[in-house]
């Protein structure tokens, strides 16, 4: 990896960082396909994709049970890292909760109220690597939203990471099944005869759930079409480069497709970095993977002619993760709108969102953040507005609405204020 400058980029350097995607066009056809026999052939088709991409024989899909009983067997010490983050997680995600609310004026009173969606499902990746955090992150919020049946599923396997369903019953699942990929999206959006539709359908995944839930997109909630893993490194002359080298390599080692970041205006900082990364890189259990995710057009190391330079260069790219460590972090923060979650100051690495620290990480990617949020409360809530006029308000209103009724030519519409006031 060589220290690139930002003002040496050239276009097709640009789109590959900032116009980044997560590779859907390419197997729309073939998850249209699959997406469709879920729903048309049910349980028949789920065994015969368990077969084909799990190499799994699935008799029941339903393992509820079995999650239990990894709860209760796994070591005291992941019990209890599992009980924490999903207290904290718990904590955070409550101070999202909204409340009914109204007002009164001119003899009107207006509010809004807010309804959890009856059920809701939440993937939970398995594959190369296991990931329990994301059980949590998908779970808790649903429940602390106040959905009535949650649902979670997770690749099967000869032996399913009993971490991850130790995790989904902490969390607080109603219901756990065996079953992975583009077909465990579908069975979820449709229903299977093993299992019930829902409602929303939440969690990171491969390309092949994220390409799913855009097939799906419609018939029910879905909480974003999330990619890669994304960190962008923010920091001056004042940051170490040891600590910004970890974050990077932290990030890619989530998937060869990570886009992973550092701009700064200090060269000699970037150049610490690079030497870094090749440094830690050889230490790493997943050193293959790590080195694809390096080797990115969206990854790299980038020196800004000003600090100024770097924070736009950031908002531009609008990253999953930002870990922001200078002088003043507070201060390049705010220069920036188009992040997923932000980590700031030199012990805030992007692992304690990942996993403890009660924010969520189920965050937007491929430059999203600069139109959506990550998995929050809100994900699992609709609202409706309530309102009731008294006779004095409706009348101090009938003029405009009916003369508005009127230029769009619906009369009815203006009729159904006047009748009101008829002798």
């Amino acid at each position: 990896m060589d220290v690139q400058s930002i003002s040496e980029l050239d276009p097709a350097e640009r789109r590959a960082l900032f116009e980044r995607d997560a590779g859907l066009e390419e197997i729309r056809d073939d998850v249209a396909e699959i997406v469709h026999r879920v729903r048309e052939e049910g349980d028949v088709a789920l065994r015969e994709y368990c077969r084909k991409f799990d190499d799994v024989e699935v008799g029941n899909f339903d393992i509820t049970d079995e999650a239990e009983r990894a709860y209760e067997s796994i070591d005291d010490d992941v019990r209890e890292a599992i009980e924490t983050a999903a207290d904290n997680i718990r904590e955070f995600h409550e101070h999202q909760v909204r409340e009914d609310w109204s007002y009164e004026t001119e003899g009107r009173e207006l509010g809004r109220r807010f309804y959890p969606l009856d059920s809701a499902g939440v993937y939970a990746p398995g594959g190369t690597a296991a990931y329990p955090s994301s059980a949590l992150m998908g779970i808790v919020p649903a429940t602390v939203a106040g959905v009535d049946h949650v649902v979670a599923v997770t690749p099967p396997a000869e032996q399913i990471n009993p971490v991850t369903l130790a995790a989904i019953h902490a969390g607080g699942a109603d219901a756990v099944y065996q079953v992975g990929g583009a077909q465990a999206i579908s069975a979820m959006a449709y229903g299977t005869e093993s299992i019930d539709s829902v409602d929303v359908i939440v969690g990171p995944g491969n390309r092949w759930v994220t390409a799913a839930k855009a097939e799906v997109r419609g018939d029910v909630k879905i909480d974003m079409l999330a990619g890669p893993s994304e960190v962008l490194v923010l920091a001056d002359g004042t940051a170490d480069p040891e600590r910004l080298g970890a974050e990077m390599i932290a990030q890619a080692e989530h998937d060869p497709h990570a886009a992973v970041v550092t701009v700064t205006d200090d060269v000699d900082l970037a150049e610490a970095v690079v030497e870094e990364i090749d440094a830690q890189t050889g230490d790493r259990d997943r050193e293959d993977i790590i080195r694809e995710a390096l080797a990115n057009e969206a990854s790299g190391v980038f020196v800004a002619r000003s600090m100024s330079e770097a924070a736009l260069f950031a908002d531009q790219f609008a990253p999953e993760h930002i870990y922001v460590e200078a002088d003043d972090e507070d201060a390049l923060l705010d220069r920036i709108e188009n992040y997923g979650s932000a980590f700031l100051g030199p012990h805030s690495p992007v692992a304690a969102g990942d996993y403890a620290s009660g924010t969520n990480h189920v965050l937007p990617t491929d430059a999203q953040a600069r139109l959506a949020s990550g998995l929050s409360v809100d994900t699992f809530v609709r609202s409706a507005t309530v309102q009731r006029l008294s006779e004095d308000g409706l009348a101090e209103l009938r003029e405009t609405i009916t003369t508005l009724a009127d230029r769009e030519g619906l009369e009815a519409h203006a009729h159904s204020v006047d009748v009101r006031f008829d002798e």
